[in-house]
């Protein structure tokens, strides 16, 4: 269950913490009590999310609504979203070269979600879209008055599928495929220009709408039969929506996240067994998971030409949020 975001999850319970985003003018402060974001004008915050339709940017949107930003909700195809905080924009195709100030004229900060992650693609297309995008888009905030980049990359920029120990943001980075590859290029391209930025690595994210591995690991988990899978012991780091974005919020208001890179994750990770019979007790089913020994499940994956997917399951990948802890960050 890697990273490959924009998967980027039916989220559990509400986040409770009340994030101001941090104003450019120090002297500007909210009344006592007051739990919305102000400008130096006391005017709400905007913010342009871009790839709005993505299931990420479907629960994002409204989560910085609700914690006082106004939203330009940015996207190729219609969003839906139904608030006076919310503005649709239209997002061009990413693959091309286009224009990013008319949206740039519209915010005050960036959270730039948009991208390919779940499409099979060679290497030139996921450059041109993750990573030549991003690094036109640096460049667009370069050239105007200060604006905060928040760029959504993924563990997939740092490391394969798996790791042999717990990973950290000091670690040399070894993206092992074209998406983690065209992720650590736009990162790079960003710390090149001269703007104030904050670089978020999350691993796998779950909730409603999910995609990717979890999606799979989620459908497997409503076979009516029995999983071989209750000796499953490697731990793999994941991550709610919820906690995705209240981490979003902790990168645009906490001025600690300025100039970083951090890995987003839960704090504690979890097993394939885990997920598999949480998920059924979450439908009021057993769990009904056979212990059929790990290194039998290896061989037969192996043999059916699905090694990668054993390094998803079956290997190890912990990617702790210690970093981000650190400047406050508090997850559920």
């Amino acid at each position: 269950m890697q990273q490959e975001i924009q998967r980027q999850e039916a989220s559990p319970d509400p986040m409770n913490s009340r994030l101001l985003p941090v104003s450019d003018d120090a002297s500007a402060q909210p009344d006592s009590g007051s739990n919305a974001p102000f400008t130096r004008d006391s005017k709400k915050n905007r913010v342009l999310v871009t790839g709005a339709d993505g299931f990420v940017g479907r629960h994002l949107v409204p989560y910085l609504v609700a914690q006082g930003y106004s939203v330009v909700a940015a996207s190729r195809a219609a969003t839906g979203f139904s608030h006076p905080d919310v503005t649709a924009a239209s997002l061009s195709d990413l693959s091309r070269p286009f224009d990013w100030q008319p949206l740039l004229d519209q915010c005050d900060a960036i959270v730039h979600l948009a991208g390919i992650a779940h499409k099979y693609a060679g290497d030139d297309f996921y450059d041109r879209v993750n990573h030549r995008a991003t690094s036109a888009l640096a460049r667009a905030i370069s050239h105007g008055p200060v604006k905060h980049l928040v760029f959504i990359s993924s563990i997939a920029a740092q490391s394969g599928s798996y790791a042999d120990h717990d990973l950290t943001e000091d670690d040399f980075p070894t993206p092992s495929n074209a998406y983690g590859r065209s992720k650590f290029a736009a990162e790079q391209a960003i710390r090149a220009t001269d703007i104030p930025f904050t670089i978020l690595r999350p691993v796998v994210i779950y909730g409603e709408g999910e995609k990717g591995n979890f999606a799979t690991v989620h459908r497997i988990s409503r076979l009516p039969i029995p999983l071989p899978f209750g000796a499953m012991s490697a731990q793999r780091s994941v991550l709610s929506i919820d906690n995705f974005n209240s981490a979003v919020a902790t990168a645009l208001r906490n001025p600690g996240a300025r100039g970083e890179t951090f890995i987003v994750s839960d704090p504690s990770p979890v097993t394939v067994a885990d997920l598999i019979g949480r998920y059924r007790a979450s439908r009021g089913k057993p769990r009904w998971l056979v212990p059929v020994p790990e290194g039998l499940i290896r061989m037969l994956l192996k043999a059916a030409g699905q090694n990668a997917v054993w390094e998803r399951i079956g290997q190890p990948l912990v990617a702790p949020p210690t970093k981000l802890l650190s400047i406050g960050w508090k997850p559920s």
